[in-house]
């Protein structure tokens, strides 16, 4: 892909927000995309939200004066919000529109006290398979295989929380021991509460148009987007690495780049330790069965030759769902304009951002989109 740069980014704090309706996280939010853009000018707008209200996108819209664009609101499970991006960007390549806005907002203390659980016309519903059983079940077969440790699982949070710690929008941080990981509550065995995402109110927004090659744009160099494919026991890999590998194929080679080791920093969709495991190994940054060693050693922590999800990831920075991919595209243009302050990547050039949302029976995943992203 070509033509395409972000001009500006914004976010919402992340966190359990009941003094913060959509309409004020939608403000947050935009409000900096704008003022990051140095423009306010938007020719249309895509919305990405999984629990919002009907007309959620145009009343929060409303209140900072956007009205009379089109507004398109998509829903695609936790890649709603970089489906608004991908379909964003596509617009501004196929000239359909010079300025738009991706926006991503969802309020899940609204929605959930608890786990996501599945529409009850699927046979996840009717056994009690929410979507921390679903993960749980990868990462036990991983350990069944030796293909990762207890420990090693426990690495995953203890790095991202403390990433977290140089994130002040993240919902939580902290210094953790893999032993305090692994002592926290059971919710899916073998995935303890510090194993999980929390529950999380949030916005985030990005400002895309022609890419002009000045100032601070973050050009997208390539975008794909890819459902899930029917999955079942015959399936070699667990759930969501084939889904993530074909997609990350598809916008590797969008970007014209011959391999991810190409890549920078990566922010990854992590909704659970082990799902940031199989995505590493699924994305390629490092054989099958070695995503929990790259935790554990450090491979993928600030200062390692992979860092993953420098901004906390979803297990820290947290998970509202519609909001979550632009979020994530948020930080990877920070890194890339070195603008991640104590949390930074050094001489970061390329950023890559992966979400990837299941919950439909059958499928691999409901949808996956990849994005990579060049530094000015």
């Amino acid at each position: 892909m070509t033509g395409v740069a972000v001009h500006g980014v914004g976010t919402s704090h992340f966190g359990r927000r009941p003094d913060r309706d959509a309409v004020a996280l939608v403000h947050d939010a935009v409000s900096e995309a704008l003022s990051d853009a140095g423009d306010p000018a938007l020719d249309a707008v895509w919305v990405g939200t999984v629990f919002g209200a009907p007309g959620v996108a145009q009343r929060s819209l409303r209140a900072l004066g956007i009205t009379g664009i089109p507004v398109v609101t998509v829903e695609n499970a936790c890649a709603s919000g970089t489906t608004a991006f991908a379909e964003a960007c596509e617009a501004v390549r196929s000239g359909r529109y010079g300025r738009v806005l991706a926006l991503g907002v969802e309020r899940m203390s609204a929605a959930f006290d608890g786990a996501i659980t599945p529409e009850p016309s699927d046979p996840e519903q009717a056994s009690g398979l929410a979507l921390p059983a679903l993960y749980a079940m990868s990462a036990a077969r991983y350990l069944a295989l030796g293909a990762v440790t207890h420990a090693q699982l426990a690495a995953v949070s203890v790095k991202n929380h403390a990433h977290a710690l140089h994130n002040p929008r993240a919902q939580y941080a902290g210094s953790y021991t893999v032993e305090q990981v692994l002592g926290s509550r059971m919710i899916s065995d073998p995935l303890t509460l510090l194993q999980c995402c929390p529950t999380s109110d949030g916005a985030a927004a990005a400002v895309l148009g022609p890419a002009r090659g000045t100032g601070r744009e973050v050009a997208v160099r390539g975008v794909a987007l890819r459902s899930g494919a029917p999955w079942n026991e015959r399936s070699p890999h667990v759930w969501g690495y084939d889904l993530t590998r074909d997609t990350a194929a598809d916008a590797l080679a969008a970007a014209g780049l011959d391999s991810v080791s190409d890549v920078d920093v990566v922010e990854m969709h992590d909704a659970f330790t082990i799902g940031e495991i199989v995505t590493v190994e699924a994305l390629g940054l490092v054989p099958p069965g070695a995503g929990g060693r790259a935790a554990e050693t450090g491979l993928t922590a600030l200062g390692g030759r992979h860092p993953v999800n420098p901004s906390g990831g979803l297990l820290s920075r947290g998970h509202p769902l519609g909001a979550t991919g632009l979020a994530q595209v948020a930080e990877i243009v920070w890194q890339l304009r070195g603008e991640a302050a104590a949390r930074q990547v050094e001489g970061a050039r390329i950023g890559l951002v992966e979400t990837m949302g299941g919950g439909v029976s059958v499928l691999d995943g409901n949808a996956c989109v990849v994005a990579v992203l060049e530094a000015p």
